[in-house]
């Protein structure tokens, strides 16, 4: 029990560090660069098939899963990088490749840490005006180091963007549907079907507020998980690095007793590089 606690305490020290920096961020009165520049990277970071560098470290802590009351503490590691490939025609690649460390979330006294699968996604992007649209590849590729962390196989399936952006504020939503094609026998299928909406409104100095809700369906074990989450953004520079904060809580609306947490905090920073 002890263990468990100085573990929670750990984690959450982290996690409301990096808040407590968004927040002396998002006060701040002096933007990095000229209002409106800043406010435009804002919207930038808002669009998932925006033609920017970036890379953000999303820190996630849940706790309260499944029968055992267990703790996950993952971080994703999530570059996008662009190339352009016509004047009217970009393509957008996106990696998320968690590490992940979990106490009694696969059975009771059990510890898990290491990488776990690896998701990428290339958005073909046309340039267009008030619809913004993005639709390509997603892929599963097992990248965990540990059994319990990841699902032994490769996949494959679509993905797709649709959002409007003006005026500061972004609505829209993404999705991916992944089906497993090739992989370990021993394991089962992998077929999830994941989507974030997100609303955000952006301001001159830089900071957003929003709101976004993630949905993942996973049809071969028949579980779904909801959740909202309010959050508060701010773009600021550390020396020469244009970096962009944001904390949100992850409440849990709808899932399985299995992997429904009882509650959750994220905390974002992105590397952003507006140049590129």
């Amino acid at each position: 029990m002890k263990r468990i606690k100085n573990y929670i305490t750990n984690k959450l020290l982290l996690s409301l560090s990096l808040f407590v920096l968004s927040f002396t961020v998002f006060a701040q009165d002096t933007p990095p660069k000229a209002g409106a520049s800043a406010q435009e990277l804002a919207d930038k970071l808002a669009n998932p098939v925006a033609s920017l560098i970036s890379v953000p470290l999303q820190n996630n802590l849940t706790y309260g899963i499944g029968p055992y009351n267990g703790i996950k503490y993952q971080i994703n590691i999530q570059p996008v990088v662009p190339f352009k490939l016509s004047e009217n025609l970009n393509l957008i690649t996106r990696y998320i490749l968690p590490v992940v460390d979990q106490q009694d979330v696969t059975g009771a006294n059990t510890h898990e840490f290491g990488l776990s699968d690896a998701t990428i996604t290339a958005f073909f992007a046309p340039k267009t005006k008030g619809i913004i649209f993005g639709a390509g590849p997603a892929f599963l590729v097992p990248t965990a180091t540990e059994k319990l962390l990841g699902t032994e196989k490769f996949g494959i399936g679509p993905s797709i963007l649709v959002m409007h952006q003006g005026k500061g504020l972004s609505l829209g939503f993404l999705a991916n549907q992944i089906w497993s094609v090739a992989g370990a026998s021993d394991r089962a299928d992998f077929n999830q079907f994941y989507t974030q909406i997100f609303l955000t409104h952006s301001y001159k100095s830089g900071a957003s507020l929003g709101i976004s809700s993630e949905i993942t369906q996973n049809w071969q074990g028949n579980t779904t998980l909801i959740t909202i989450s309010p959050n508060v953004g701010a773009i600021t520079k550390l020396g020469s690095q244009t970096m962009q904060f944001a904390v949100m809580p992850l409440i849990p609306i709808v899932g399985h007793q299995s992997i429904k947490p009882d509650w959750g905090l994220r905390a974002v920073v992105a590397f952003v590089f507006p140049g590129s």
